[in-house]
C-alpha cells in the first residue's frame, strides 16, 4: 500500500538568517519524524515570492496534506497570507488557520478591530498618525503591524505619552508598518488551543514570570526573551503551569476568551492566544498567533505535554482539522 504524501511547506531561508528564522528548520525536523512514525512519506518545499516554483512542486506531488510552516515571505510577515492563498487556489488540504483567519490575525490592527466587533476585551490602540490622542500620564508601546515572534519588539518600544522627544520620533514611523497600543503593566499569560475531529481543546494555561527584573525595567516578552539564549530577558522569563487556587476564576475566564477567539475568527489546527492581565485582574487579548512555533522547546508543545499529549497525537489532530470540515 502506497504511503500518504505530506508536504512541509516552509519559508525560504535567507542568506544570513536570524534565530527566529532558523527555527522553522527545527520544526520541520520534529514534524518529519512524527509523520514518518505515522506512515507518511514527506517532502520539503521552500516557499518564496517565486510562487510558480512552489506551485509546480505541489502539483507534481499532489499531497494528502500540506503542513503550512511558512512564517514569512521575502523576510516579512506582511506577505504571510500568500501561502494559504496558493494552497486554496490549488485546492489542497493544509494545516493551521485558513486563509481568511491568517490575514485577520497577521494584521494586528485587523485583529484588534475584529476583537472589538466580537466584544472580546483587548488593549486600546491607535495609528502612528493619531499621536494627539495619546495621554501624557499613560504608557504605550509601538509595535510592528505585520510581524510575529516579537520581531522588532523590545522594552525600548515602550514610552510615555508625555515624552515629546519620543513622539517626535514616532512621527517618522510609517502607519502601514507600525501602530501604538496601550501598555498593560501586569501579568502575561498564553493559552494554546488544539483542534481535531472532536473540536478545539484548550491546553493548560501558562504564565510568563519576570524574575528579578530591576526597578524601571519594563516587563515584556520581546525578541531577546524569545530568541537570544544568552540574554537576561531569555534566562529570567520562565514559564509556569502552576497556579494558586485563587487564580482559578481568572484562568477559567482566559479559557472562555480563548475559545471565543477560536470560534469568532474561525480558527483551525493550532493557535496560541496571548493575554495581559492588569493590576485589577482584568484580562486583555494582546494577540492571536495562528500556527505558532511547535519545535520541541516551544511554549505550545510544553502546554500539550502538560495536557498529557504525545507529539504524534498533536500532529495527528492538526492533520484531522486540516482534512475535515
Amino acid at each position: 500500500m502506497d504511503k500518504k504524501q505530506a508536504v512541509l511547506l516552509y519559508n525560504k531561508i535567507s542568506d544570513q538568517p536570524k534565530e527566529d528564522e532558523l527555527d522553522v528548520i527545527r520544526q520541520m525536523d520534529h514534524i518529519s519524524k512524527a509523520l514518518h512514525k505515522m506512515g507518511y512519506a514527506t517532502h520539503r518545499i521552500p516557499f518564496s515570492i517565486d510562487l510558480s516554483a512552489a506551485m509546480t512542486a505541489l502539483r507534481k506531488i499532489n499531497p494528502y496534506v500540506v503542513f503550512n510552516l511558512v512564517e514569512m515571505v521575502e523576510g516579512t510577515g506582511e506577505l504571510l497570507s500568500f501561502g494559504p492563498f496558493i494552497l486554496n487556489h490549488l485546492r489542497l488540504h493544509y494545516t493551521g488557520v485558513p486563509l481568511e483567519a491568517m490575514f485577520l490575525t497577521t494584521s494586528k490592527i485587523l485583529a484588534k478591530k475584529t476583537l472589538n466587533l466580537l466584544n472580546i476585551n483587548t488593549s486600546g490602540w491607535c495609528t502612528t498618525d493619531q499621536l494627539d490622542t495619546l495621554k501624557p500620564d499613560r504608557m504605550y508601546i509601538v509595535k510592528p503591524i505585520w510581524e510575529d515572534g516579537s520581531l522588532g519588539l523590545d522594552e525600548h518600544c515602550i514610552f510615555s505619552g508625555g515624552d515629546k522627544e519620543y513622539l517626535k520620533k514616532l512621527k517618522k514611523y510609517d502607519k502601514r508598518k507600525f501602530f501604538i497600543e496601550d501598555y498593560i503593566d501586569g501579568r502575561e499569560f498564553n493559552l494554546s488551543i488544539l483542534g481535531g475531529k472532536n473540536g478545539p481543546q484548550v491546553m493548560p494555561p501558562a504564565e510568563i514570570h519576570f524574575v528579578d527584573y530591576p526597578e524601571g525595567k519594563h516587563r515584556i516578552v520581546g525578541y531577546n526573551a524569545k530568541w537570544t539564549e544568552d540574554s537576561f530577558e531569555y534566562t529570567h522569563t520562565p514559564r509556569t503551569f502552576r497556579f494558586p487556587k485563587k487564580d482559578q476564576p481568572l484562568l477559567e475566564e482566559l479559557k472562555e476568551m480563548a475559545l471565543h477567539c477560536w470560534h469568532g475568527f474561525d480558527l483551525k489546527g493550532y493557535v496560541r492566544v496571548d493575554f495581559r492581565v492588569d493590576k485589577n485582574n482584568v484580562p486583555y487579548v494582546l494577540e492571536i498567533n495562528g500556527n505558532p512555533c511547535i519545535s520541541p522547546e516551544s511554549g505550545y508543545i510544553a502546554a500539550t505535554k502538560r495536557a498529557g499529549l504525545k507529539f504524534t497525537d498533536v500532529v495527528e489532530r492538526i492533520i484531522e482539522d486540516a482534512v475535515t470540515g
